[in-house]
């Protein structure tokens, strides 16, 4: 890269040879210029004088540059002239302390106030630092600033070090207080071109990632640089002498790289899904990883062979670029989907093995600090499963908008492994498995604070669902077992796949079934019901009543065929208990009651529908074998002819069933018609079975079981025994 030359040219730093060879002021940043107008033409009086037009002549120029020169550079001139400045000061001090003939015998140096000095305005006077033929012969017989601009930075360097060191030799001797401007002058100069080293620094790094390719000549000859002046200046003079001061040009390299940093992509971004593009795509992938891609393969091997480690250096200042983006992005991010992709790229995008595209190539971010600060993180999170929850909740009101619009069709629901289905349960395990595997794939954290989003929204929404069902057209035996069904596979799936969170859903879950079940029975129950009104007549004594009633029952248990294993059998017992209720209630409640051998012929057409019911749902798969006992109890009481062994068949049915209540013994005794001694001895023993039953079971019904407490019986029926 060429640089723009200044309108002056600085001190002509040149060999016995080359005499009128100047030494160009480097080109630092801009059109400024050293200029040394005004300078006095001969031997000053004054050291102070001397340095008062130093001072005059660096102003304006500071001036000149003040407003088109970089920042960067500008502060390099300006702290070249202070630390000059002061360090003059402190060698005219120690020099006015010397002895005079010590500070002018410098041995091998010759003093020639008639030679001229070439100075940044190209007058002036030489110094008496006798640097006249012992000057350095420039390489090839090019300028400081010449080899600059052609890159030789090491060869520029080497001559402006060995300048320095017969500068830091002229005011060890304080010879330079014969002509203290000269000396300022070209102390300046060297400083200058030291800054105009630094920023060729900066500029071949900037170039690197451009365009062209890259200068691997140029990035060696960079790091040789920067090596040498680490050595030649390794630790700042005891004195605070500006001159063999560390240039720090390692860190002023750190820093151009840093705020290098990656390009911006150029062109059209590549297509994205749409739900995530106006993110994911277009501002994260601004950054391009071909940047890196080209440092990795073609910057890092040319520092590499000059012994330079760079690699580091442009990870940070890529890491630090790409977080400063990120955070940027992040106060802008909007809505749930804009969100996670932040949070996703700086997790699971940004680091990964394949994040270059290179196998070979893997950005390690362990020795650099997060993307995010950890509170800018939590925010982030906190405002996604905000998001989230509102998401989810629009979910499940689509998902039940779908239902809807399949109940409005009255169509029967799809069979599926001969069972009745609705995506229902598809559509819920779907919707949580989806959030809560991208939640995960972000942090534990998050997949647990989104399982309790999809818990929270899905207690809501069973019973929503449930009543929209309920209060729809579409209520029928096959949508009642597909909803039932979809409600155990939402049970038994979502807690056998997500212990421990999801357990708060059964109840949920568990009601929802039962209401449907329930919904499912009354069905049937209206078909039936006016089928046991014909129980315990006389009608009943010579036909075969029943027979009508079970077969509506095993009809109905075909739907059973197609539910669940398990809410198939509860609807089938619950079926089964329901029958047998309703059969004792008619017997306990008879339209007309029996005497002698009537009584004893209903007590045995009994045994025989106790045995038809049992022998039905047993082939029906019902497992409520603890129902087959109540009917021929109650029958062989009623049938007993041996008074005495009544109190035995009462034994066994209040052990069988406990919640049989008082009422309930007392009508069956009033069917029997005892008289009242006998019935009233039967009923105290009843009554001591029945507290003793319930202190051994703490209530009146064991196992769950209830049967006689559902059944109601006419309240006068104790007045009814009393005029027995």
């Amino acid at each position: 890269m060429s640089l723009p030359q200044t309108v002056t040219s600085g001190p002509e730093l040149h060999s016995p040879k080359e005499p009128a060879k100047k030494l160009q002021t480097p080109p630092v940043r801009g059109p400024w210029r050293a200029s040394g107008e005004g300078a006095p033409g001969t031997r000053c009086e004054d050291t102070w004088s001397g340095l008062g037009t130093f001072r005059r002549a660096f102003s304006r120029s500071s001036q000149r540059a003040s407003g088109q020169a970089p920042k960067e550079d500008l502060g390099l001139f300006q702290r070249s002239s202070r630390f000059l400045s002061r360090s003059l000061r402190r060698a005219r001090e120690d020099g006015s302390k010397a002895d005079q003939s010590q500070a002018t015998a410098v041995p091998g140096v010759t003093h020639n106030p008639q030679v001229p000095s070439r100075v940044m305005d190209g007058g002036g006077r030489r110094s008496s630092a006798g640097v006249g033929r012992e000057e350095l012969e420039p390489e090839a017989g090019k300028s400081v600033a010449d080899l600059i601009t052609e890159r030789q930075l090491l060869a520029a360097f080497e001559q402006l070090r060995q300048l320095e060191g017969r500068l830091v030799a002229e005011k060890a001797s304080h010879s330079f207080q014969e002509d203290p401007t000269g000396f300022a002058r070209r102390a300046m100069d060297v400083c200058l071109h030291y800054d105009g080293l630094a920023a060729e620094i900066g500029a071949i790094v900037r170039e690197t990632l451009g365009p062209g390719g890259v200068d691997a000549a140029a990035l060696g000859e960079l790091a040789r640089t920067v090596r040498a002046e680490e050595e030649a200046h390794p630790a700042s003079p005891a004195d605070g002498d500006f001159l063999l001061t560390p240039r720090r040009w390692r860190q002023h390299w750190e820093d151009a790289v840093n705020t290098q940093g990656p390009s911006t992509q150029k062109g059209e971004p590549p297509q994205a899904p749409p739900h995530v593009r106006s993110v994911s795509y277009t501002h994260l992938d601004v950054y391009k990883r071909q940047d890196l891609q080209k440092v990795w393969r073609e910057v890092l091997p040319a520092y590499s062979a000059a012994g330079f480690p760079a690699g580091e250096a442009y990870l940070r200042a890529f890491h630090g670029a790409v977080a400063q983006r990120l955070q940027e992005l992040a106060q802008d991010a909007r809505g749930c989907e804009q969100l996670y992709v932040l949070l996703d790229w700086a997790v699971n995008v940004y680091g990964s093995p394949d994040f270059l595209g290179v196998p070979d190539l893997t950005l390690s971010t362990e020795p650099l600090p997060p993307l995010l600060a950890p509170a800018l993180w939590a925010r982030l999170e906190s405002d996604y499963t905000s998001f989230l929850e509102t998401k989810v909740t629009s979910c499940f009101d689509s998902i039940l908008q779908l239902e809807q619009s399949r109940w409005a069709d009255t169509e029967a629901p799809d069979m599926l492994q001969g069972l009745y289905h609705t995506p229902l349960s598809i559509d819920v395990h779907m919707l949580v498995a989806e959030h809560v595997k991208v939640a995960g794939a972000i942090s534990a954290e998050l997949e647990a604070t989104t399982l309790s989003i999809c818990a929270r929204a899905l207690g809501l929404f069973l019973p929503r669902f449930a009543k929209a069902f309920l209060e729809s057209k579409a209520v029928s035996e096959p949508h009642l077992g597909a909803s039932i069904n979809a409600c155990e596979e939402l049970r038994t799936s979502l807690l056998a796949r997500f212990p421990g969170t999801f357990e708060e859903l059964e109840k949920p879950l568990v009601a929802a079934t039962c209401t449907f079940q329930k919904r499912l029975l009354q069905g049937l129950q209206g078909d039936v019901q006016p089928l046991f009104r014909n129980l315990c007549t006389k009608a009943w004594l010579t036909q075969d009543v029943l027979q009508p009633l079970m077969d509506k029952v095993v009809a109905f248990a075909r739907h059973l065929e197609h539910m669940a294993p398990l809410p198939a059998q509860e609807t089938l017992q619950e079926l089964h208990r329901y029958v047998v209720r309703e059969y004792l209630a008619q017997v306990l409640r008879p339209r007309e009651r029996f005497r002698g051998e009537e009584r004893v012929r209903s007590a045995q057409k009994m045994g025989v529908d106790a045995q038809a019911i049992g022998d039905t749902f047993q082939g029906l798969g019902s497992e409520a074998t603890w129902l087959d006992q109540a009917i021929p109890c109650v029958a062989d009481i009623l049938g007993e002819t041996y008074k005495d062994d009544i109190l035995r068949h009462l034994e066994t049915l209040i052990g069988s069933y406990p919640d049989i209540r008082r009422d309930h013994v007392l009508a069956i005794l009033a069917l029997r018609r005892l008289g009242r001694r006998r019935n009233q001895r039967l009923l105290q023993h009843a009554q001591g079975l029945m507290r003793a039953a319930a202190k051994a079971g703490g209530s009146g019904a064991a196992g769950g079981h209830v049967l006689f407490e559902e059944i109601e019986v006419p309240a006068s029926m104790d007045l009814l025994i009393a005029c027995i």
